[in-house]
């Protein structure tokens, strides 16, 4: 029976589907790398209706966290500061420059300036920030150093991996309490070790279960 089709042609075609199944395989592989939070979601930096910098007021001044976010040890929420607290300082310092000027309008018409949050739980999703701070998980664990940033940004993918790795193995992230908002601290010897005394002084036990987080 005469051959139809040349030898060469099979081989580019196999050749041509193994190509093709090797570059849909790598796409899906590169659109989930994308994709994913540690790609996506690190690194985002919004842009805020005012300059605050955290450099500025947390870093060089030593602002404590606790004097704008006050609920953070008390509520599952931490709070944003309302104009008031910002006037406490700018009714004297700063007090015509006009990057301030949404604050004092919020000040004066009670109206809340339109912050853009930078850490966004999905709304499935059940964190408390008093359950944390109050047995020693610092800020610096989750947002990172924010006294060093002019603008603050998401520096964790906040996913529920990255979140499963400190619930199984919380002793690094764990500091004194009185630290939590020290953000620059440092344990003399091994944190690991230090955070494995407060374990099991405070009993700690995080849940690693879908109703720990999603209720």
């Amino acid at each position: 029976m005469p051959q139809i089709f040349p030898k060469k042609l099979d081989f580019f075609t196999r050749f041509s589907g193994a190509v093709l199944i090797m570059a849909a395989l790598s796409g899906v592989g590169l659109a989930y790398y994308v994709m994913s939070p540690e790609v996506l979601e690190t690194g985002y930096t919004p842009a805020q209706p005012v300059p605050y910098s955290h450099k500025l007021h947390a870093g060089n001044l030593g602002m404590d966290c606790y004097y704008c976010h006050t609920t953070v040890d008390k509520a599952a929420h931490a709070a944003i500061p309302p104009a008031e607290t910002c006037m406490n300082c700018h009714s004297k310092v700063k007090e015509k420059s006009a990057l301030l000027a949404p604050i004092r309008e919020s000040y004066e018409t009670g109206k809340a300036v339109p912050w853009v949050n930078v850490h966004v739980m999905p709304d499935y999703v059940y964190f408390n920030h008093q359950s944390h701070v109050t047995v020693g998980v610092s800020c610096v664990s989750c947002h990172g150093r924010v006294d060093q940033m002019v603008e603050v940004k998401q520096v964790q993918p906040l996913n529920m991996a990255w979140c499963l790795d400190c619930h199984r193995n919380p002793a690094p992230n764990l500091r004194p309490v009185q630290y939590v908002t020290k953000l620059d601290w440092k344990p003399e010897g091994d944190p690991a070790e230090y955070g494995r005394q407060v374990i099991a002084a405070k009993g700690i036990n995080p849940p690693q279960n879908c109703s720990g987080c999603h209720r």
